[in-house]
């Protein structure tokens, strides 16, 4: 991996430089241009979130293979996650826009593999979406069962879950600037966080689990009788995990030098995110003190029971806040690269009502209404959760099953359309075949494997409707297709027909 001086990319005003680059893909420059590389690693970070991802499952880890799975499954996803995520970034420096990996199927395989990547892109974002603050929901009721005994119910944490939801939309809708600090605030965070944690949880107990336990312990609790079968459900957890890293692509029209620091942010954020999850999963498991009392916690939330039992009822308050801050801070950016991706998809006229979805404001350069509507199909996917038990689970599946084929869709065709492609900046020579065959041949596993039933028997509580969720995606995909494809035009590389939909602040509802 290195970066080369490619001729087209010579070093002038940077912010010039991004503009013309811009609009050589097609596109002008609407959104304010004031992230950072850090800034766009921070988003990936923060949408990875080790706080997030490997807390949110550590619960169905335990359940789904138990402790040998959970720090296995996280050692041997990581490197092929890596290898998907490095794949794509050399695709993301050459195509640095905000419709990111739609916008490289269309350059790299024409307009229909565009068309529903970009739809499983999309169904990715959104899920992850649900996932993130209906998480944030359960770890903020484990809270308040400890400070006022308070007993979640689904209809409770539904309505905690929408008021997560509107107050990110809420805070999305204040510009480049608010997420330019919030994203590297989160990043911050989240490394001091899981250090305060790990430091917590290595320290102060009295006990710890033997290694064998950490290591070699194999619990199934999802009524199937094939271990082969538990540990393959049991990479739910990491893959769901090391997922959003796309969101670097998603800014890069907001990032200054985008066509090496979005691929860089993808690379780095999912490599930092591996070792220090690595290390955060190791540390709780060590300082499990009752397996059974730490799956069926009163909490609700397994993590905040080792909490309780390792550290005492003060201390496990004090770091579940700090987790519930990491998470918030996740869930508005994730809402964010979902807003832009729904901005730019219907800029290129992908969705139904894409005049009033690519709408954006002129005076803080946000999607308002691309914004209001990721928010609001996140709350449907989440209302199951109402009636099933395994609802959780199922929307994390969505947004894996949404996420992986989309990322793996551009890196296929550019390894069967070679001529097609010229690396940008960022790429990584001789080792770009290999890295993406593995990343295709790893991303098509996945995405069977998570389509699956996830506990026995299949019952209408216990039902993954990530088929369901799936299916009516690429229905309406397909549809779409038929009856509204006239209208989507995505740019082709080097064009000069750009669009510009720029509205001003009140016409945004």
């Amino acid at each position: 991996m290195r970066t080369s001086a490619h001729a087209r990319w010579k070093r002038s005003e940077p912010q010039d430089d991004d503009e013309r680059i811009l609009k050589e893909l097609g596109y002008t420059q609407q959104l304010h241009r004031r992230m950072g590389a850090f800034g766009n690693f921070s988003a990936s970070l923060s949408v990875i979130s080790i706080m997030s991802g490997t807390l949110l499952l550590f619960g169905y880890g335990l359940n789904s293979g138990g402790p040998a799975v959970v720090v296995w499954g996280w050692l041997a996803v990581g490197p092929l996650v890596l290898c998907l995520a490095a794949a794509l970034a050399e695709i993301t420096s050459r195509y640095p826009t905000s419709g990111g990996l739609y916008y490289m199927a269309r350059q790299l395989g024409g307009e229909r593999w565009s068309w529903y990547t970009g739809w499983l892109n999309l169904l990715g974002l959104l899920g992850g979406i649900a996932a993130q603050d209906y998480g944030i929901a359960t770890f903020t009721a484990a809270w308040a069962n400890l400070q006022f005994d308070y007993e979640p119910t689904p209809k409770s944490l539904l309505v905690m879950y929408a008021v997560i939801l509107a107050l990110h939309a809420v805070m999305n809708l204040f510009g480049t600037r608010l997420m330019n600090v919030l994203t590297s605030l989160s990043a911050w965070w989240h490394l001091a966080g899981a250090v305060v944690i790990i430091g917590a949880l290595t320290l102060l107990p009295s006990h710890h689990q033997p290694a064998g336990f950490v290591f070699s312990e194999f619990t199934n609790n999802t009524g199937w009788s094939s271990p082969v079968y538990v540990i393959l459900l049991g990479m739910l957890l990491p893959c769901f995990a090391l997922a959003g890293y796309d969101t670097s692509a998603h800014l890069s029209e907001e990032t200054s030098g985008a066509s090496v620091a979005a691929a860089r942010g993808i690379v780095r954020s999912v490599a930092v995110s591996w070792i220090a999850g690595g290390v955060l999963l190791g540390a709780l498991l060590f300082a499990v003190q009752d397996y059974a009392a730490t799956l069926g916690s009163e909490t609700g939330v397994p993590v905040a029971q080792i909490f309780l039992d390792a550290l005492g009822v003060a201390m496990a308050k004090a770091l579940l806040l700090v987790i519930i801050v990491a998470q918030f801070l996740c869930g508005y950016t994730v809402t964010a690269s979902a807003s832009r991706m729904i901005y730019a998809f219907a800029r290129d006229g992908a969705l139904p009502g894409s005049a009033r979805w690519q709408k954006v404001s002129r005076r803080t350069a946000v999607p308002a209404n691309a914004v209001w509507l990721a928010v609001g199909v996140a709350f449907v996917l989440a209302l199951p959760s109402q009636y099933s038990a395994t609802a959780f689970s199922a929307v994390t599946a969505i947004s894996v099953v949404g996420f992986t084929p989309a990322y793996a869709i551009p890196v296929l065709l550019r390894l069967r359309h070679r001529d097609r492609f010229t690396p940008g900046p960022w790429h990584l020579g001789r080792w770009s075949r290999p890295i993406g065959w593995v990343a295709v041949l790893w991303a098509a596993g996945v995405t069977v494997l998570f389509l699956l039933p996830q506990s026995s028997p299949v019952t209408a509580t216990s039902f993954n409707y990530t088929p369901v969720a799936l299916l009516v995606a690429l229905v309406m995909a397909a549809l779409w297709w038929h009856f509204g494809r006239r209208s989507y035009g995505v740019p082709s590389a080097g064009t000069a027909n750009a669009h510009d939909q720029t509205e001003e602040a009140e016409n945004i509802i």
